[in-house]
């Protein structure tokens, strides 16, 4: 046997002692194109010589010509297919064209050996550089010579699919890292007062959502923040995640009055989203220059908890003893639609009057639906319901867990609030989650803010 191109450094080469092949489990699907009878008789024969002689069954399939053979790929899994270039509808190269022009459509394409009975090697080279992993010359072929070429074409071509779907895997995850960090804005807030940490988990599932969030700070000291969640999980909606956020801010910067904001930001949602039942929800929150009202937009969205520091004195000296933390959630009575929604009804604002020390969280629905029932130490959060489903964490889950990792203090607090979700959950979330903290530390306070920006990473996290 005359072998050439890709398979010229095989075992049979010379080039070292025989080594076996990868194994392949079970029976390969070979198709022969060949329209001589007395030839097509000599290959199956030698395939039943390679199931004696090399542990190689194949399954063989005839084809008579390149149309024939196409039709059968479009109906049958076939690892290999052996190709004569002598054929009543292709003769030489242009046959062996037609066949991988045609196998390029299949979702799993099967190795392509040729067959020639033309002994010299440059048909074989040209062939294998217009496609072909391999090829045979006829008459100079015995059974294991035809195993040994059927399995390496075949595990070659197996590998190089494999190294296909892990390039574009990886394409993709790069293009998905890239669209996460357009969720993650850099703030636009001078007020050295003002801490501003957020953080995005992606779902465990592996796609994206449409989450997003942003905080600006206007000319006149007015703070301004928000986050949204576009119904839907890939990357169109997380596109148009990107899309949404950017208008926002585009509104805001422009000095848009407040009231105005959600009406016009719905117009943009209307002209940029895919379909039509695509809606979006957003919490939006403005803040007074001098930090103590908040007015907050509810557009079918979760309303914002509240954090306020407590400091507990002791009884005997009256010096401070402990700060904690308290967390309440907001009232949503003014809770208006989602954007996209198509019913009457609009937006307005209800006013909070804030304290003198303060933390807003926003947040997303994938915090708070999160299924919990025991911690990892396998002490229980929550019972399950009357029907025996694990129960959501909830706001006031949420609650607890900002007040507990608050009472930490504040450092990283955003990761560890998302860590411990995570824990409570058991896992990667299903849903994706965002979460947005804006905090004044009073108008005395001296040390610098926090601004921190989290993309939790579900797979290292669980390797943590």
């Amino acid at each position: 046997m005359a072998l050439g191109g890709a398979g010229s450094a095989g075992p049979g080469s010379g080039l070292g002692p025989e080594v076996r092949p990868a194994w392949i489990d079970g029976p390969i699907s070979v198709l022969l194109v060949e329209d001589d009878d007395a030839d097509a008789f000599l290959v199956s024969e030698l395939l039943a010589d390679a199931d004696v002689e090399a542990d190689l069954r194949a399954e063989l399939h005839r084809a008579r010509s390149v149309d024939e053979a196409l039709g059968v790929l479009s109906m049958v899994a076939v690892d290999c297919l052996l190709l004569d270039l002598g054929l009543p509808d292709a003769e030489g190269l242009g046959a062996l064209r037609r066949v991988i022009d045609g196998i390029d459509v299949l979702p799993v394409q099967p190795a392509v050996v040729v067959l020639t009975g033309n002994t010299s090697h440059d048909l074989g080279a040209a062939a294998v550089a217009n496609g072909a992993d391999d090829y045979l010359v006829k008459g100079e072929v015995d059974g294991d010579a035809l195993a040994r070429c059927l399995r390496y074409a075949t595990l070659r071509r197996r590998s190089a699919a494999q190294q296909i779907a892990l390039y574009r895997s990886e394409v993709r995850a790069a293009e998905t890292t890239r669209l996460e960090r357009a969720l993650l804005p850099k703030e636009l807030v001078t007020d050295e007062k003002v801490s501003v940490m957020v953080g995005y988990l992606p779902g465990g599932n592996g796609l994206l959502g449409g989450d997003f969030f942003d905080t600006v700070e206007r000319p006149d000291g007015t703070l301004v923040t928000v986050i949204g969640d576009v119904a839907g999980h890939g990357p169109d909606e997380a596109a148009l995640g990107a899309a949404m956020r950017t208008a926002w801010r585009t509104l805001v910067l422009a000095d848009t009055p407040a009231d105005n904001v959600l009406p016009l930001l719905e117009r943009v949602l209307l002209a940029e989203r895919g379909r039509p039942e695509v809606f979006v929800t957003i919490c939006q929150a403005v803040i007074s220059p001098d930090r103590a009202r908040m007015d907050v937009y509810l557009a079918g969205h979760l309303p914002p908890l509240l954090v306020v520091p407590r400091t507990s004195t002791s009884a005997d000296t009256g010096s401070a003893a402990q700060v904690t933390h308290h967390c309440e959630e907001l009232p949503s009575a003014r809770r208006g639609r989602a954007l996209g929604i198509p019913v009457d009804g609009g937006w307005s604002a209800h006013t909070v009057q804030l304290p003198e020390v303060w933390t807003a969280v926003l947040y997303t629905d994938g915090l708070v639906e999160a299924a919990v029932g025991a911690d990892p130490k396998g002490t229980p959060v929550l019972a399950p319901s009357a029907h025996g489903r694990m129960p959501r964490l909830g706001a006031h889950g949420l609650r607890s867990v900002v007040e507990r990792e608050m009472d930490q203090g504040t450092d990283e607090v955003v990761t560890r609030v998302l860590r411990r979700v995570r824990e409570l959950h058991g896992g990667p979330l299903v849903d994706d989650a965002a979460l947005l903290f804006v905090g004044w530390a009073g108008a005395g306070a001296t040390g610098p803010p926090e601004r921190t920006s989290t993309l939790a990473d579900s797979v290292e996290w669980s390797r943590a």
